[in-house]
């Protein structure tokens, strides 16, 4: 019974304005109010590298799921897979460079993105998240922090941290958004 007077209403029909209402507050939030996406992906990444780092010697193996998954602490001063990792050091500043230019571009992007889109900003985040929580590695440290370290048996797949899983799962996102799109 309702203290208010307002009259009952079916539940059915209560769960269909509750609908409309948070359909009604997704159109109405601006894209730009996903970044706080961005500020937990950083937060996380910066947690997670100052554990193993605390926690892992350089290059030691930890088995989390033994016949998939090990934390190893390793430096990368490449980009992915560890490219130009054996470069004569230009390519840190060049790294911060492009994640700097990248993050503010993508941020830029998701402030005119116009009310009531949903998968492309939290993609957006993601990546802007991704690349400053490496960014900040590069610039404190000179290398990126890496740990995660997937593999079957013997077969080793490149070392990753949850930055690059951000911007990974951005990434795929923002083409699953470009495919939705396009179909529509």
């Amino acid at each position: 019974m309702s203290t208010t007077n307002e009259p009952e209403r079916p539940a059915a029909q209560h769960h269909a304005l509750t609908a409309t209402g948070i359909h009604w507050l997704t159109q109405r939030t601006h894209p730009a109010a996903w970044l706080w996406l961005s500020v937990a992906v950083v937060a996380l990444d910066q947690a997670t590298k100052f554990l193993v780092t605390r926690f892992l010697a350089l290059y030691e193996r930890v088995e989390v799921l033994p016949p998939v998954l090990d934390f190893t602490l390793l430096h990368n001063t490449g980009a992915a897979f560890s490219i130009l990792a054996g470069a004569s050091g230009w390519q840190r500043n060049f790294f911060i460079a492009l994640g700097v230019g990248v993050s503010l571009a993508l941020v830029i992007w998701l402030w005119r993105l116009p009310r009531g889109e949903r998968l492309l900003p939290i993609s957006l985040a993601l990546i802007v998240g991704g690349a400053v929580g490496n960014v900040i590695d590069r610039v404190v440290l000179g290398y990126v922090v890496d740990f995660i370290h997937a593999h079957w048996g013997a077969a080793y797949f490149p070392a990753f941290n949850i930055a690059d899983s951000a911007i990974t799962i951005g990434a795929a996102l923002l083409m699953l958004d470009a495919f939705r799109e396009k179909r529509a």
